[in-house]
């Protein structure tokens, strides 16, 4: 009886509802009109937050990162230099996700849909910003057991 009376009420209440969001109904697979936010939307007031490698230029941390990087078997797809291998190399400049320490922070950790394993549950924070301030170093100067 109170499945009945909820059905009812839905029923009811439907038109009204159509007619508050401008009389479109949207069917499946349609996009979205505009953002549903919970709460205040953002604004300019309340920028996203950015991600920022706490190592950027800090090259004392570059042969930590390498270790890491052969550690967690980067280099198992990457190559032992990061020079591509089953993985894209990551010493040249075409990045399909970008390059910066935020894009690559999140490659790491969230992985990427042509292969690349997600490992943020596996790998600290602090070992994936090292092993991002490694990879930026390729092709620097300040690169550790640069190949020759």
């Amino acid at each position: 009886m109170k499945a009945m009376r909820l059905g009812t009420l839905l029923v009811l209440l439907a038109p009204l509802a159509c007619r508050m969001s401008g009389g479109h109904v949207a069917a499946i697979g349609d996009a979205p009109a505009s953002a549903l936010y919970v709460g205040f939307p953002p604004g300019a007031d309340a920028p996203l937050p950015t991600l920022v490698n706490p190592y950027a230029g800090d090259r004392t941390v570059l042969a930590d990162g390498r270790r890491l990087f052969n550690w967690y078997n980067c280099s198992g797809c990457h190559g032992d230099h990061g020079g591509g291998g089953m993985g894209p190399s990551l010493r040249d400049s075409l990045w399909y996700y970008g390059g910066d320490d935020a894009a690559l922070y999140g490659s790491i950790t969230q992985g990427r849909d042509k292969g690349m394993p997600a490992w943020g549950s596996k790998v600290p924070p602090d070992q994936v910003w090292r092993i991002v301030t490694y990879i930026r170093s390729m092709r620097t100067p300040d690169e550790p057991d640069a190949p020759h």
